[in-house]
C-alpha cells in the first residue's frame, strides 16, 4: 500500500473481512457485497495521491480541496454524494504545559469512510481497535464511524479541559502567595503563554458545537436516524467542555487583572517608602545648608554648643519622621 495509506479494511456485519490491498478493488467490492462498508485511513496524503482517492469514491473538489491544505475550521459539510466533517484533535504536553492540535477529516458516504490526518493527536487507531472489538456497534456502517471518532475527540478535550484546569490552580496559588508570585516579567509572561494556550483549545472546541448539533438533529444525509440519540451525547460533552473553556478564561482573565493590581499596589508601597526616605533625607540637609549661608551675624555662629545642639534637632526630627511613616505603613 502507498506510504500515505494507514490502514484500508471492508466491514461487513460489523466484522473486518480479508479484502483487495488495493483501495478501489476494494470499494468495488464493498458495493457489490452490500451490508457492508471500507474505512480507508490516509494520513498527510499529497495532492497527486489524493488525486485517484476522489476520483475513485466521487468527493467533492471543495471538500478534497479543504482536506488536502487543511488549517480548516471544525464544520459539518454535505455534498451530493458524501458528507464531510473536520475535527480538530488536540494533545496536551505536560512537560512544557503546551497544547498543540491536528486536523482530522471525516468523507462519509453509503458505503465508505475516508479519514485523512494532518498532525499528531487524532485518536484513529485506537478507534479503529475499540469497534472492531465490538462489532454489534459498527454492523450499523459508516455512521457508526462517525460517531465513534468525534465521541473520542470530544473526550480528549474532556481531558486537557482537566488538565488545563490543574495548571491554572497552580498559576493561582503561585500568583496568590505571599510573594506574590515571584518575578513580575515571568509572572505575566506565563499568564499570557497559558491565554494563548487557551485560545489553541478554544479554537478546537468552540467550532465544533454547530456540527455536532446538526448531527445530533434529524436529517443529516449519510447519517442513520437512530444515532442521534448518540450524537446527542457527544454533543452534552462537548457543552461541559465549551462551558469549562469559557469558565477558564474568565478566570484567567482575573487572575491577570489581580496580578496588575498587585503589582500596582507594590509599585505605590515602593514609590512611598522612596518618598519617605526622600523627607527624611532633606531635614538635615535643609538644616546643614544653614552653614552654607555667608553671613556675618548669625546668633549661633560663635556658641559652644551650637553643633551638637544641631546634631540632636537633626536626631529628633529624623525620629519623629520615622516614627511618622512607620505608622502610617509608608516604612
Amino acid at each position: 500500500m502507498p506510504a500515505m495509506i494507514v490502514d484500508c479494511a471492508i466491514y461487513r456485519e460489523g466484522r473486518r473481512t480479508d479484502g483487495p490491498r488495493d483501495f478501489s478493488k476494494a470499494l468495488d467490492q464493498a458495493r457489490a457485497i452490500g451490508d457492508s462498508f471500507l474505512w480507508l485511513g490516509l494520513y498527510e496524503p499529497t495532492e497527486q495521491e489524493f488525486d485517484l482517492v476522489s476520483t475513485e469514491f466521487g468527493l467533492h473538489r471543495l471538500a478534497v480541496e479543504d482536506a488536502l491544505k487543511a488549517h480548516q475550521r471544525p464544520k459539518l459539510e454535505v455534498y451530493d454524494d458524501s458528507l464531510f466533517m473536520v475535527l480538530k484533535p488536540v494533545v496536551y504536553e505536560p512537560h512544557s504545559d503546551t497544547v498543540t492540535s491536528g486536523e482530522l477529516m471525516l468523507f462519509v458516504g453509503d458505503c465508505f469512510v475516508v479519514s485523512v490526518r494532518h498532525g499528531e493527536g487524532a485518536p484513529l487507531k485506537a478507534v479503529r481497535r475499540r469497534l472492531e472489538a465490538e462489532p454489534e456497534l459498527l454492523k450499523h456502517g459508516p455512521t457508526t464511524v462517525l460517531y465513534a471518532v468525534s465521541d473520542a475527540v470530544v473526550d480528549h478535550y474532556t481531558d486537557v479541559a482537566a488538565e488545563l484546569q490543574t495548571d491554572l490552580e497552580e498559576l493561582e496559588a503561585q500568583i496568590f502567595s505571599p510573594t506574590g508570585g515571584g518575578d513580575t516579567k515571568n509572572t505575566a509572561s506565563r499568564i499570557y503563554t497559558f491565554k494563548r494556550q487557551l485560545l489553541e483549545f478554544r479554537r478546537a472546541t468552540g467550532p465544533l458545537a454547530q456540527p455536532v448539533q446538526r448531527l445530533a438533529s434529524a436529517g443529516v444525509p449519510f447519517v442513520n436516524a437512530r444515532s442521534q440519540p448518540f450524537f446527542r451525547d457527544v454533543d452534552d460533552h462537548l457543552m461541559k467542555t465549551n462551558e469549562a473553556v469559557e469558565g477558564l478564561d474568565r478566570l484567567l482573565s482575573d487572575i491577570l487583572s489581580a496580578h496588575l493590581a498587585q503589582v500596582s499596589v507594590r509599585q505605590n508601597d515602593d514609590m512611598r517608602k522612596i518618598s519617605a526616605w526622600a523627607a527624611m533625607a532633606a531635614v538635615p540637609t535643609m538644616l546643614a545648608g544653614v552653614y552654607g549661608m555667608n553671613f556675618d551675624h548669625m546668633p549661633e555662629l560663635h556658641w559652644a554648643w551650637s553643633y551638637p545642639a544641631l546634631i540632636l534637632l537633626m536626631a529628633v526630627l529624623e525620629f519623629g519622621l520615622y516614627r511618622l511613616f512607620k505608622r502610617r505603613g509608608w516604612m
